[in-house]
């Protein structure tokens, strides 16, 4: 995993609880999962609108 063990991780998960206390890391990962979250949802979004689109069209075209 990109060169990197368990005891760099350890460390760097120390590290981060120092920079951070133990009350931040808590709104941290929601922050993080939020934006993964939103992230996704806008990817998605344009297939969703193309769908849309192609179906107005489509109704479009069988109304004239």
């Amino acid at each position: 995993m990109f060169g990197i063990g368990m005891p760099e991780l350890i460390i760097i998960l120390v590290i981060i609880l120092i920079i951070f206390g133990a009350g931040k890391i808590p709104e941290i990962g929601s922050g993080i999962g939020k934006g993964i979250k939103n992230f996704k949802k806008a990817t998605s979004e344009p297939e969703k609108q193309e769908k849309i689109e192609k179906k107005e069209q489509m109704e479009n075209k069988n109304d004239v």
